[in-house]
Protein backbone atom coordinates (compact mmCIF):
# COMPACT_ATOMS: atom_id res chain seq x y z
CA UNK A 1 0.00 0.00 0.00
CA UNK A 2 1.46 3.22 -0.75
CA UNK A 3 0.00 6.75 0.70
CA UNK A 4 0.63 10.63 -0.38
CA UNK A 5 3.41 12.72 0.74
CA UNK A 6 2.39 14.60 4.41
CA UNK A 7 1.51 18.52 3.35
CA UNK A 8 4.40 21.15 4.97
CA UNK A 9 4.39 23.52 7.25
CA UNK A 10 4.95 26.28 5.33
CA UNK A 11 8.81 26.18 7.81
CA UNK A 12 8.94 23.06 5.74
CA UNK A 13 9.09 20.84 8.48
CA UNK A 14 6.34 18.14 9.41
CA UNK A 15 6.88 17.17 13.48
CA UNK A 16 10.61 15.78 14.63
CA UNK A 17 8.91 14.33 17.93
CA UNK A 18 5.60 12.84 18.38
CA UNK A 19 4.16 12.35 21.94
CA UNK A 20 0.80 10.13 22.07
CA UNK A 21 -1.31 9.31 25.72
CA UNK A 22 -2.79 6.07 24.87
CA UNK A 23 -6.66 6.41 25.69
CA UNK A 24 -9.46 4.29 25.36
CA UNK A 25 -8.35 0.47 25.31
CA UNK A 26 -11.11 0.21 28.56
CA UNK A 27 -14.00 1.77 27.12
CA UNK A 28 -13.02 0.27 23.64
CA UNK A 29 -13.56 -3.01 24.73
CA UNK A 30 -16.86 -2.01 27.43
CA UNK A 31 -18.21 -1.03 23.96
CA UNK A 32 -17.62 -4.12 22.82
CA UNK A 33 -19.02 -6.44 25.59
CA UNK A 34 -15.45 -7.68 26.22
CA UNK A 35 -13.21 -7.52 29.56
CA UNK A 36 -11.18 -4.57 29.71
CA UNK A 37 -8.22 -6.56 28.70
CA UNK A 38 -9.26 -7.41 25.29
CA UNK A 39 -8.92 -3.84 24.74
CA UNK A 40 -5.01 -3.43 26.26
CA UNK A 41 -4.56 -6.14 23.90
CA UNK A 42 -5.96 -4.69 20.83
CA UNK A 43 -4.28 -1.31 22.07
CA UNK A 44 -1.32 -3.46 21.61
CA UNK A 45 -1.43 -3.95 17.97
CA UNK A 46 -2.43 -0.14 17.99
CA UNK A 47 1.10 0.73 19.21
CA UNK A 48 2.78 -1.47 16.40
CA UNK A 49 0.73 0.17 13.81
CA UNK A 50 2.11 3.52 14.95
CA UNK A 51 5.46 2.80 15.24
CA UNK A 52 5.91 1.29 12.16
CA UNK A 53 4.38 4.41 9.98
CA UNK A 54 6.26 6.78 12.23
CA UNK A 55 9.46 5.11 11.07
CA UNK A 56 7.98 4.98 7.47
CA UNK A 57 7.08 8.78 7.56
CA UNK A 58 10.56 9.72 9.11
CA UNK A 59 9.39 11.35 12.39
CA UNK A 60 12.49 11.17 14.37
CA UNK A 61 11.22 10.60 17.76
CA UNK A 62 7.75 9.42 19.61
CA UNK A 63 6.94 8.68 23.05
CA UNK A 64 3.56 6.59 23.87
CA UNK A 65 2.45 6.81 27.69
CA UNK A 66 2.21 3.73 28.35
CA UNK A 67 1.59 3.28 32.65
CA UNK A 68 1.23 5.77 34.49
CA UNK A 69 2.51 6.14 38.17
CA UNK A 70 -0.98 6.93 39.08
CA UNK A 71 -2.34 3.72 37.15
CA UNK A 72 -1.20 1.65 40.14
CA UNK A 73 -4.33 2.59 41.40
CA UNK A 74 -6.31 -0.15 38.83
CA UNK A 75 -7.55 -3.36 40.23
CA UNK A 76 -4.79 -5.52 41.06
CA UNK A 77 -5.85 -8.20 38.30
CA UNK A 78 -5.58 -5.59 35.78
CA UNK A 79 -2.30 -4.27 36.70
CA UNK A 80 -1.17 -7.92 36.35
CA UNK A 81 -2.52 -8.36 33.12
CA UNK A 82 -0.86 -5.17 31.89
CA UNK A 83 2.61 -6.02 32.98
CA UNK A 84 2.11 -9.36 31.25
CA UNK A 85 1.52 -7.72 28.19
CA UNK A 86 4.73 -5.01 28.75
CA UNK A 87 6.45 -8.68 29.22
CA UNK A 88 5.31 -10.03 25.95
CA UNK A 89 5.70 -6.29 23.79
CA UNK A 90 9.47 -6.53 25.35
CA UNK A 91 10.53 -9.87 24.08
CA UNK A 92 8.24 -9.95 21.02
CA UNK A 93 9.20 -6.76 19.58
CA UNK A 94 12.51 -5.88 20.46
CA UNK A 95 14.08 -8.14 17.18
CA UNK A 96 10.91 -5.91 14.91
CA UNK A 97 12.62 -2.75 16.18
CA UNK A 98 15.77 -4.50 15.64
CA UNK A 99 15.14 -4.94 12.52
CA UNK A 100 13.84 -1.72 11.44
CA UNK A 101 16.40 0.38 13.12
CA UNK A 102 14.36 1.83 16.32
CA UNK A 103 15.97 2.72 19.23
CA UNK A 104 13.94 2.07 22.31
CA UNK A 105 14.08 3.78 25.57
CA UNK A 106 12.12 3.70 28.58
CA UNK A 107 11.72 6.75 31.47
CA UNK A 108 9.86 6.72 34.14
CA UNK A 109 10.44 4.93 38.16
CA UNK A 110 11.68 1.84 37.47
CA UNK A 111 11.80 0.86 41.38
CA UNK A 112 8.16 -0.65 41.62
CA UNK A 113 8.23 -2.66 38.07
CA UNK A 114 9.16 -5.84 39.23
CA UNK A 115 12.93 -7.37 38.46
CA UNK A 116 12.04 -9.25 35.77
CA UNK A 117 10.87 -6.29 33.79
CA UNK A 118 12.87 -4.04 34.80
CA UNK A 119 15.97 -6.72 33.06
CA UNK A 120 14.11 -6.95 30.43
CA UNK A 121 14.25 -3.12 29.67
CA UNK A 122 17.59 -2.93 30.30
CA UNK A 123 18.25 -5.74 27.34
CA UNK A 124 16.01 -4.03 25.41
CA UNK A 125 17.59 -0.82 25.63
CA UNK A 126 21.31 -2.08 25.60
CA UNK A 127 20.69 -4.49 22.01
CA UNK A 128 18.63 -1.24 20.26
CA UNK A 129 21.23 1.26 21.50
CA UNK A 130 23.24 1.54 17.93
CA UNK A 131 20.34 1.67 16.10
CA UNK A 132 20.13 5.40 14.09
CA UNK A 133 16.20 5.07 12.40
CA UNK A 134 13.69 6.35 15.00
CA UNK A 135 13.83 7.02 18.43
CA UNK A 136 10.98 5.09 20.44
CA UNK A 137 10.58 6.18 24.02
CA UNK A 138 8.24 4.35 26.65
CA UNK A 139 6.97 6.15 29.54
CA UNK A 140 6.29 3.45 31.96
CA UNK A 141 5.48 4.25 35.74
CA UNK A 142 5.99 7.46 34.99
CA UNK A 143 4.46 10.98 36.34
CA UNK A 144 5.61 14.55 34.67
CA UNK A 145 4.87 16.18 38.61
CA UNK A 146 7.42 13.16 39.91
CA UNK A 147 9.94 13.67 37.40
CA UNK A 148 10.26 17.37 37.87
CA UNK A 149 10.35 16.94 41.83
CA UNK A 150 13.09 14.39 40.97
CA UNK A 151 15.21 17.00 38.70
CA UNK A 152 15.05 19.26 42.12
CA UNK A 153 16.19 17.27 44.36
CA UNK A 154 18.91 15.59 42.00
CA UNK A 155 20.16 19.40 41.27
CA UNK A 156 19.82 20.33 45.03
CA UNK A 157 21.93 17.19 46.29
CA UNK A 158 24.34 18.16 43.60
CA UNK A 159 25.00 21.14 45.30
CA UNK A 160 24.47 23.53 42.47
CA UNK A 161 24.35 26.98 43.31
CA UNK A 162 20.46 28.66 43.72
CA UNK A 163 21.00 31.73 41.46
CA UNK A 164 22.61 29.61 39.07
CA UNK A 165 19.85 27.20 37.98
CA UNK A 166 17.96 28.24 34.81
CA UNK A 167 15.65 26.06 32.37
CA UNK A 168 18.89 24.52 31.05
CA UNK A 169 20.01 23.23 34.17
CA UNK A 170 16.51 21.40 35.07
CA UNK A 171 16.00 20.19 31.46
CA UNK A 172 19.41 18.94 32.04
CA UNK A 173 18.13 16.62 35.00
CA UNK A 174 14.80 15.62 33.40
CA UNK A 175 14.13 11.64 32.06
CA UNK A 176 14.25 13.53 28.36
CA UNK A 177 17.48 15.58 28.97
CA UNK A 178 18.71 13.50 25.52
CA UNK A 179 15.97 14.20 23.46
CA UNK A 180 13.80 17.15 21.90
CA UNK A 181 11.10 18.32 23.40
CA UNK A 182 7.77 17.15 22.00
CA UNK A 183 6.37 18.83 18.96
CA UNK A 184 2.90 17.33 18.54
CA UNK A 185 1.09 15.68 21.69
CA UNK A 186 -2.28 13.31 20.47
CA UNK A 187 -4.66 12.16 23.14
CA UNK A 188 -7.10 9.52 21.91
CA UNK A 189 -10.45 8.95 23.25
CA UNK A 190 -11.90 12.49 23.55
CA UNK A 191 -10.47 13.32 26.91
CA UNK A 192 -9.19 17.34 26.65
CA UNK A 193 -5.98 16.95 29.29
CA UNK A 194 -2.88 15.90 29.80
CA UNK A 195 -2.71 13.82 32.38
CA UNK A 196 0.73 14.38 33.95
CA UNK A 197 2.70 13.85 31.01
CA UNK A 198 5.83 15.33 29.41
CA UNK A 199 4.35 19.04 31.68
CA UNK A 200 8.11 20.95 31.71
CA UNK A 201 8.49 19.50 28.37
CA UNK A 202 4.97 20.15 26.58
CA UNK A 203 5.02 24.14 26.86
CA UNK A 204 4.94 25.00 23.37
CA UNK A 205 3.78 21.67 21.88
CA UNK A 206 0.52 21.58 19.54
CA UNK A 207 -2.21 19.66 21.12
CA UNK A 208 -4.06 17.34 19.03
CA UNK A 209 -7.75 15.59 20.96
CA UNK A 210 -9.25 12.98 18.74
CA UNK A 211 -12.57 10.85 20.28
CA UNK A 212 -10.97 7.89 18.15
CA UNK A 213 -10.49 5.61 21.37
CA UNK A 214 -6.76 4.21 21.05
CA UNK A 215 -7.46 0.56 20.04
CA UNK A 216 -8.94 2.11 16.84
CA UNK A 217 -5.81 4.23 16.17
CA UNK A 218 -3.95 3.59 13.26
CA UNK A 219 -1.97 5.06 10.18
CA UNK A 220 -4.91 7.32 8.94
CA UNK A 221 -5.51 8.67 12.14
CA UNK A 222 -1.58 9.66 12.86
CA UNK A 223 -1.78 10.87 9.67
CA UNK A 224 -4.74 13.25 10.18
CA UNK A 225 -3.33 14.81 13.27
CA UNK A 226 0.03 15.20 11.46
CA UNK A 227 -2.04 17.28 8.44
CA UNK A 228 -3.80 19.26 10.98
CA UNK A 229 -0.04 20.02 13.14
CA UNK A 230 1.14 20.93 9.86
CA UNK A 231 -1.21 23.70 9.02
CA UNK A 232 -0.93 25.09 12.44
CA UNK A 233 1.08 28.53 13.00
CA UNK A 234 3.72 27.65 15.32
CA UNK A 235 5.39 31.41 16.68
CA UNK A 236 6.68 29.86 19.96
CA UNK A 237 5.78 32.93 22.14
CA UNK A 238 6.85 35.22 18.61
CA UNK A 239 4.70 36.96 16.10
CA UNK A 240 3.23 35.39 12.92
CA UNK A 241 6.13 35.80 10.27
CA UNK A 242 3.65 36.11 7.64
Amino acid sequence: MSFAPLPLQSDGSSPRHVAVIMDGNGRWAQKRGLPRIAGHKQGIESARVVVRACGELEIGYLTLFGFSTENWKRPDSEVSDLMGFLRFYLKSETPELNKNNVRLRVIGFRHRLSSDIVAMIEKAEKETAANTGLQLTIALDYGAQQEIVEAVRQIVQSGVDADSIDDATIRAHLMTADIPDPDLIIRTSGEHRISNFLLWQAAYAELYFTDTYWPDFGRAELEAALADYTRRDRRLGGIATS
